[in-house]
């Protein structure tokens, strides 16, 4: 009763508009003065900030979010688009194409999914309108397009849920890769399916010589080089994740320096922007942890496990139940706060029937991108609505191809295990 009881005091606050972290702090300091009295409250609150704050593995969080910052101060993306059309920009809805390749570009040197979004918004958008592709067509695919950021390393999200689950964050990192490569295959196969269908929503686009192909690839080095300084040294063994997040984001900054971008004034900004999110990022998780203490001492956790692995269904049935509830909870819910929240209780359920957690990580990941373009939250719908100045309820609708091949996506991850695992299982 007592838990129920909690839950709803939860619910209310999200309800109501308090922020995740607040509500996770108040709702859970709450239930422990009820369980246990002041002493035990006081006791967790005495200690949890420090143990919070005092994790080795957060730091890859702010030198990540930093990484990003200087990408995009440094314009890569903008290069990272041009080179993309110009391979595969001539063939009809070769630009939206170009979008989802340099999305997963951006995704591999930024772990921010709202900041791809809002970069490839600022640079393929108005050049697939320029072009005469449908608005609708457009930011669907951008919008999907920048949630690539939190699947293929560095991954804020991956890292986030291999603290929760107490995973290698390195074998993390990789098992996004070829899932995210593989949802980037979707994302074109789907804007080639709806431009067959509606050629009239995509031109055909401009021919480049194989010259020009080649002398494009130049402006990708700096991308390659900063791959290669993160996901490249770890998957060798050479760096952790937490040292290569500290050279992803010195390489960034040299990157940043070497276009002649970084001015003063920027790199106050970029400083004082990963400060900010790094604070939220952590304040949840300390909200998190003080509720997670409160389902600890009641025990949900264990009888939540034992009551699902009684249930008279199929360990694959019960993750599909699991799956769909995260896809729920992605309409209401922001991302980081439904890892925070959920993986404390999931995971000993997702172990007890027999999943591997590495794989429970990228599948749930995946899942969680729907919740970015899906509404009424949708995050990423919003950013790109705020740059084509379009009805946010016209880009959902451009979306939804999209969300509907995630699904496929996930379908396969779940029938086939082994496209996560195999990469990391060869480190």
């Amino acid at each position: 009763m007592l838990v129920l009881a909690v839950l709803i005091v939860l619910a209310s606050l999200l309800i109501i508009g308090l922020p995740v972290a607040f509500a996770l702090l108040l709702s859970g300091a709450v239930g422990l003065w009820a369980f246990g009295g002041a002493p035990i409250l006081m006791g967790i609150l005495s200690t949890t900030p420090l143990s919070t704050a005092n994790s080795y593995e957060l730091i890859t969080i702010p030198m990540f979010i930093l990484m990003a910052e200087f990408v995009i101060i440094s314009g890569v993306s903008s290069d990272l688009f041009r080179a993309a059309t110009i391979w595969v920009g001539r063939v009809r809805g070769g630009v939206a194409m170009a979008t989802a390749l340099a999305g997963a570009g951006f995704g591999a040197i930024s772990g921010s999914s709202t900041a791809a979004a809002a970069t490839l918004a600022s640079t393929s958008l108005p050049e697939m309108i320029k072009q005469g592709y449908e608005p609708k067509l457009a930011g669907g695919v951008v919008a999907i397009s920048g949630t690539l950021a939190m699947l293929i390393p560095p991954s804020i999200a991956l890292i986030l849920y291999g603290i929760l689950a107490d995973v290698p964050v390195s074998l993390l990192m990789i098992s996004g890769i070829i899932p995210g490569l593989l949802v980037t295959l979707a994302i074109i196969l789907t804007v080639a399916v709806l431009v067959t269908i509606w050629p009239a929503s995509a031109p055909v686009g401009q021919s480049y010589t194989l010259v020009q192909k080649i002398a494009s690839l130049r402006r990708v080095g700096p991308m390659v080089l900063l791959f290669l300084a993160v996901t490249g040294t770890i998957y060798s063994g050479i760096a952790t994740p937490t040292e290569a997040s500290g050279i992803g984001a010195f390489v960034a900054m040299l990157l940043a320096i070497w276009e002649r971008r970084l001015t003063l004034p920027g790199l106050f900004g970029a400083l004082r922007r990963s400060a900010v999110t790094t604070c939220m990022i952590l304040f949840i998780i300390l909200g998190a942890h003080v509720f997670g203490y409160f389902f600890t001492i009641t025990r949900v956790t264990n009888d939540l496990a034992d009551w699902v692995g009684s249930l008279p269904l199929s360990p694959l049935a019960i993750m599909i139940v699991i799956l769909i509830g995260y896809i729920i909870l992605g309409f209401f819910m922001d991302q980081v706060a439904i890892l925070i929240l959920t993986i404390p209780v999931i995971l000993p359920i997702v172990l007890q029937i027999g999943y591997d957690p590495i794989w429970f990580g990228v599948v749930v990941v995946v899942t969680a991108e729907i919740g970015m373009v899906t509404p009424p939250l949708g995050m990423n719908v919003f950013v790109v609505a705020r740059y084509t100045q379009r009805p946010v309820a016209e880009l959902f609708r451009g979306v939804m191809p999209h969300v509907l091949a995630h699904l496929v996506v996930i379908a396969i991850l779940v029938a086939f295990p082994a496209i996560v695992l195999w990469l990391p299982s060869t480190m």
